[in-house]
């Protein structure tokens, strides 16, 4: 091999860099030359030191490159490389301390060569230590790119990169620091030649840290590997820590004539942590970042109804429902989220739309926007929520010479197949991929099917009949709920000798009137109709009624006043036939042991009154009837009467005192003739009621 090289390559590299002159000697190629200047090294102390010579990887050059130790005014280096014993060359490099040259300046990269440096300050020479290398065989790695992807796994930091092109089988090393701390070197270990490169780092738990990687290509043989790459690019992660939540309000204003409303987010972003001193606020990764992260809930047949965008006070939105959803994020992955339900606006707009059926499907006419490429046209039944609605999109719409935009669809795509009441709403844009980009162009209440029939009243009844005036009343119509459908009833009437019909127009929210200026004592026909904002609706069943007969004040108040009278004439006759009646059925008795009229002696203990007919005493009694009195009380005892000793004979009326003796002049009680009681009332004394007590 070495007879090879004597035979063959040594007279080829002769012919490719023949001996130079001095004049000859380019600024860019090795000179091979003697310097100008004498280059017995000095001894010095000072000088250049740590030469190191390699491959450029990804360039393709190759690149020289050394530390000087001393002054650095007036300096100038030269590299030296020697092919061999008496054919060396050199760079003039200046005061630079790294030097790049190509295969093509006169080294010969694919054979070993002896480079070092004399750096020339004044009238003396510095000189470094030679090495001696292959520069083909010996390549500089590139760092790790920019895109690491960094991931926690089982209490460390994950960094995965891919590894360059051709640059497989290489070392790796990592350093770190935390802010305010000096760098500390860690490495990674060799990798394999998977095209996958990765490095187990420390993480940790409440500070930031800075990491920067390099490589070195590992040679197979016990040789040193190549030089260090340069570290790579700043590499910030953050604390352990989840990134804290950020509180948000969100408040939105009416939508505007252009058919957009602003949305406000107020609040403030909490403090950042302490970060190293190469992670600076442009750099990436070690700061929480937060974002906004729209979704349109109105009109999921849209093609993109989702965004994230970055973190800002104000948004421009349409009529439509959305969810935005304040998002934290850092290496690790998302944090705690706040989300906010911005609902949709639900007031209906005077604007016309134009819905028109045929047999070949349905037509729908609006007022267009002239920027507007894409139309969506959303609807839902009014029942339902607004999750369960069905939108279509119209895309490249073109405005006719009035300005509408035109819609049709046949029967069989299955649009508004129910009847009933739906909420259409339109929204136009011109980049339909952009949730931001929407705004709305109307939207209003439509009765899908046969509106007149619908809403026919039903029920029709008629209350509260008098001589002038009836209530009508009727069931609410199924109109009534589909907002702004349903314009106002119609009621009208007829009497059956006339052919003149009456209407009364009655607010939509209605379902009752009352029909005032009737005939009295009349029949009347009556009839309700609903109409909608497309056109009158149809009239319900007759129904027919009468009012009642018209009567006199006057003859109701004599009508009143008779019966008053005739109730008083009643009740002064029955009062009097009843005091009547009552004397007949129960006359008055008297009560002997009340009075004081009559005591009986103290001997006797049974006496027999004999009762007389009196005049003005209708009753007939028979003649020997007597009332038997019986007394019980002891001898020489009162009585309990009124009377305050024994009846004597002297205290009667002399007519009585005749009539109470017996034959003879006696007296009757001695003989034992029983005291009647006719003979006491006969007696003008023991009549008088002051003594009898009835």
């Amino acid at each position: 091999m070495e007879w090879l090289v004597a035979r063959v390559v040594l007279p080829v590299l002769l012919l490719l860099f023949p001996r130079q002159t001095a004049g000859a000697c380019g600024a860019s190629r090795c000179c091979f030359q003697d310097p100008p200047y004498s280059h017995t090294d000095s001894g010095s102390a000072l000088g250049p030191r740590d030469l190191s010579c390699y491959r450029i990887f990804s360039a393709g050059s190759y690149e020289c490159s050394w530390r000087y130790e001393g002054p650095a005014t007036g300096v100038s280096h030269f590299l030296r490389c020697c092919v061999r014993p008496g054919r060396c060359c050199y760079f003039s490099v200046g005061s630079a301390t790294r030097l790049q040259f190509s295969d093509q300046d006169g080294v010969p990269v694919l054979h070993a060569v002896t480079l070092w440096v004399e750096s020339r300050v004044a009238n003396r020479t510095e000189k470094s230590s030679e090495i001696s290398l292959q520069l083909y065989s010996l390549a500089k790695y590139d760092p790790p790119p920019r895109d690491i992807k960094v991931s926690k796994a089982a209490g460390q930091l994950l960094m995965e990169w891919k590894t360059p092109d051709g640059q497989d089988n290489a070392d790796v090393q990592f350093r770190h620091r935390t802010p305010g701390s000096p760098w500390k070197l860690g490495h990674c270990g060799l990798q394999d030649d998977t095209g996958l490169e990765s490095c187990l780092c420390p993480l940790e738990k409440d500070a930031a840290q800075e990491f920067q990687l390099r490589r070195q290509q590992s040679l197979k043989s016990q040789a040193p590997g190549g030089p260090w790459s340069n570290w790579s690019s700043p590499v910030c992660v953050p604390a352990e820590t989840p990134p804290p939540k950020l509180e948000m309000n969100c408040s939105v204003e009416l939508l505007r004539p252009d058919g957009r409303r602003l949305l406000t987010l107020q609040g403030q972003q909490p403090p950042q942590l302490e970060l190293p001193e190469g992670c600076h606020r442009t750099t990436p990764g070690a700061e929480a970042t937060y974002s906004i992260h729209l979704h349109m809930l109105s009109c999921p047949c849209q093609a993109k109804a989702t965004k994230t965008l970055s973190l800002r006070k104000t948004l421009r939105l349409s009529g439509a429902a959305y969810n935005v959803t304040v998002i934290s994020r850092n290496r690790f992955g998302p944090g705690l989220n706040q989300t906010c339900l911005i609902a949709p606006d639900n007031r209906t707009e005077p604007r016309t739309l134009n819905i028109s059926v045929g047999a070949k499907g349905t037509t729908m006419r609006w007022a267009g926007q002239a920027q507007a490429t894409t139309y969506c046209i959303e609807w839902q039944s009014h029942d339902q929520d607004r999750s369960r609605a069905t939108c279509t999109l119209t895309v490249r719409q073109a405005l006719d010479a009035a300005g509408m935009v035109t819609h049709s669809w046949s029967p069989a795509s299955g649009v508004m197949e129910q009847e009933g009441c739906y909420r259409i709403t339109i929204f136009a844009s011109t980049h339909p991929k952009k949730p931001t980009s929407w705004s709305t162009v109307l939207s209003t209440y439509h009765f899908w099917g046969n509106a007149s029939r619908a809403g026919t009243p039903q029920l029709v009844s008629v209350k509260n009949h008098s001589a002038n005036s009836v209530s009508v009343h009727w069931a609410e119509s199924p109109l009534s709920s589909c907002p702004g459908v349903l314009k106002g009833h119609v009621v009208r009437f007829w009497d059956e000798d006339s052919s003149q019909v009456s209407e009364r127009a009655v607010n939509a929210t209605e379902t009752q009137v009352t029909l005032r200026g009737l005939r009295p004592g009349t029949t009347y026909t009556v009839q309700v109709r609903a109409d909608t904002a497309a056109g009158r609706g149809a009239w319900s069943k007759p129904q027919q009624f009468s009012t009642e007969v018209q009567v006199s004040r006057l003859v109701i108040f004599l009508v009143s006043l008779g019966s008053f009278v005739s109730i008083l004439i009643l009740g002064i006759l029955g009062y009097f036939s009843l005091n009547r009646a009552a004397r007949h059925l129960c006359p008055p008795l008297p009560t002997p042991f009340a009075s004081t009229a009559v005591e009986f002696p103290g001997s006797q203990g049974k006496q027999v009154w004999q009762w007389t007919k009196q005049e003005g005493f209708p009753e007939e009694l028979p003649p020997q009837e007597a009332l038997v009195v019986e007394t019980f009380w002891d001898k020489g005892e009162g009585t309990g009467l009124d009377t305050a000793g024994p009846l004597k004979e002297s205290q009667l009326a002399p007519e009585a005192q005749a009539e109470a003796l017996g034959p003879g002049g006696q007296d009757g009680l001695a003989e034992g003739r029983p005291l009647l009681l006719g003979d006491l009332m006969q007696s003008p004394r023991l009549g008088d009621p002051q003594y009898i007590k009835a």
